[in-house]
């Protein structure tokens, strides 16, 4: 009896089948923890090449071209006269939205939609280094009124409005999803500054 539980405690032909039980938990486990961290690894880059993109936006040339050149003197907003030196009122501009194919006036009213395609790819660009999955389809600015800037503005644009740089439709592929070829939606992520001096072609 003393023999064959001492054959049966230096058995160890049962540790084999019980690493293969536990394996596959513990490879899952491991996997699992490096996609959270990767998950939120895309969510940072994101989250930074919308505020380097909003700052970018802010300090160069306009992707919709008349914000920079469109003068306020003299327009009537509401109800309301704006003259030489006058604030510019919230209402003087509705939202316009600049995607990589143009512009459009989402609710007006807006200067014009006249597209920069020089300037939307030198904003591209610069989020791109931040985080090179970024696509160009990838990327939205609005410009919205802010109740900044003054009619007559001998030193820049008359209109300093929000600018809004947005990453819309990204996706994250899990490593445990790559098998299979799925994919998981990333939240919409969206950055917004007043704008600066809007001129030039490159940002500090």
């Amino acid at each position: 009896m003393r023999m064959f539980l001492s054959s049966l405690l230096r058995d160890e032909r049962g540790m084999a089948a019980e690493f293969a039980l536990v394996l596959p938990l513990l490879l899952i486990f491991v996997i699992g923890a490096i996609d959270v961290g990767y998950y939120a690894w895309n969510i940072n880059q994101a989250e930074k090449a919308t505020q380097v993109g909003a700052r970018f936006a802010a300090v160069t040339d306009p992707i919709a071209t008349e914000i920079a050149t469109a003068s306020y003197v003299n327009v009537t907003v509401g109800t309301n006269l704006v003259t030489q030196g006058d604030r510019i009122p919230v209402g003087a501009l509705g939202q316009l939205t600049c995607i990589s194919t143009g512009c459009t006036c989402t609710t007006g009213p807006c200067p014009g939609t006249t597209f920069n395609s020089a300037a939307f790819g030198r904003l591209a660009d610069r989020m791109q280094n931040v985080w090179p999955r970024i696509a160009d389809e990838d990327i939205q600015v609005t410009y919205s009124g802010s109740g900044l800037g003054y009619a007559g503005n001998p030193n820049g644009p008359d209109i300093s409005p929000i600018i809004t740089v947005r990453l819309l439709d990204m996706e994250y592929t899990p490593l445990t999803f790559t098998p299979f070829g799925g994919n998981v939606d990333l939240p919409d992520f969206s950055y917004s500054l007043t704008a600066e001096d809007n001129a030039g072609e490159l940002s500090n």
